[in-house]
This record gives structure tokens, sequence and C-alpha cells, in this order.
């Protein structure tokens, strides 16, 4: 499925807010500079701007035009409202990443891990324990179930790398929505192995389990990321409707 421009100029514009192409509480051109620029209407502009605003990165000012109001997150962080891989969530924050996989295999779902999931019993699925590492630091544990006839050819190599890349630049999936619960849990003895946790300072994680869904309403992911306390932060942009 083809991607939509206004999509195009929001990425554009929010990759120069980023990089401080508009400085913090500078304003944006003008409309009409914008539409020269990208060669769009008007329409699909204000479309782009307003995704920007919904993400927190401008806010739209009568009379004035669209002013930046993006600040850098100090910690690592997700932004709750989007589906961000880590590897762009690194990217964003001006961060190296690298994804060790410590365990990468295939599994037939029981009754117990189909509840867990949410995919029906009997479901042929990747299984894969991920290690994410931001500036050599170990920061989360991902324990990521695929289902196999959504996502084939997957393998620990593309793991390793990036498995969203696989989707949709070899795949040409859409990824449409994901569904998430935050919770904060006791750590267990694979936190403690791979996070290097002392659980004499950290006895909890904070965890966010999630349902991704594509383009043809289709479950093919559910992942639960287990997160070290002292790195973690979520990211969300509320407006009052």
């Amino acid at each position: 499925m083809p991607k939509s421009i206004y999509e195009d100029i929001y990425k554009d514009l929010k990759q120069k807010i980023e990089n401080n192409m508009f400085a913090y509480q500078e304003f944006l051109p003008p409309e009409n500079s914008l539409i020269q620029t990208y060669d769009c209407s008007r329409n699909t502009l204000r479309r782009a701007v307003s995704m920007l605003v919904n993400d927190g990165y401008v806010q739209t000012m009568q009379g004035k035009g669209v002013r930046n109001i993006y600040q850098p997150s100090e910690q690592t962080a997700f932004t709750i409202g989007e589906i961000e891989s880590f590897k762009e969530s690194a990217v964003r924050n001006g961060q190296n990443a690298y994804t060790h996989v410590a365990l990468f295999t295939e599994l037939t779902l029981n009754q117990k891990q189909a509840d867990m999931t949410g995919f029906p019993v009997n479901s042929e699925v990747y299984y894969i324990q991920r290690i994410h590492y931001l500036d050599g630091t170990p920061l989360i544990v991902n324990h990521n179930y695929f289902l196999k006839e959504a996502v084939p050819g997957l393998t620990k190599e593309i793991a390793e790398r990036s498995i969203y890349e696989y989707l949709e630049q070899t795949l040409h999936m859409t990824i449409v929505n994901s569904k998430r619960i935050m919770t904060v849990e006791k750590v267990t003895e694979i936190d403690e192995k791979y996070l290097n946790l002392n659980v004499r300072d950290y006895n909890c994680v904070a965890v966010v389990s999630s349902q991704t869904y594509n383009s043809d309403g289709v479950m093919f992911e559910y992942t639960q990321s287990r997160h070290r306390p002292d790195h973690f932060r979520f990211y969300d942009n509320a407006i009052r409707k």
C-alpha cells in the first residue's frame, strides 16, 4: 500500500524539527511557502501539521502560524501514541543502538500462551528474546511473538537488525495500530541476568505489553517489553477536546 503524501511531509518536517533546523519556539515557514516547498495542496499540508500537533511537536497559533514546541528528552523516551521501533527511537534520541538475540525459536502455542498473547491456541509463532542496548547499556528485554503465517522468512539475523524494517521494506506490510498495557512487575531471573540489575536497588521493572495489527486486520505480533526503571520514560501528548 503506497504511503500518503501527507505522511512524507509529516516525516520530513518532524526530522527537521528534531535536527534543530527550526529552533525551539521558532515559527515554521508560512503555510504558502511550505505548500510550494512540498508541491502539495493546502489540505495535505494541514493534515501533516495536524499529525505534528498530535505528537506535541508544534502548536498552531491563529493569525501567527505554526510554532515549534519540541524539546528533546533527557532520558530514553518512547512515544505512546506512535508505533516506533527500538532502532527508530534510538535514532530520534541521538543514541547508538545495538540488539542481541538471546533466543530465536519456533513455538506452537498452548492454552496459557494463547491467553497471554491473544493468539489462538495452536498458533505457530516465532518466539524471540532480544536485549536492546543503548550506548552500551542493556535497557530492555523483549519477549516477541510473531505469527509465522503473517511474517514469513523471519530469521535471527533480521531480528538483530530491525524486524519492522523487514516487515515494511521486504514484506511490504502496513503496520496500523498497537494496543498497549503498561504495568510494573517484579524482576524475573531473565531480567536480572540480561539487564544487569541489582535486585537490592531495583526489585521491579516497567513492562509494556502490546498487540500489534496490520492493514489486513491481522494481529501479527505480541510483545512484552521489560524496561530498566532507571532509564524508563514513555512520552505522550494529551489534547483537551
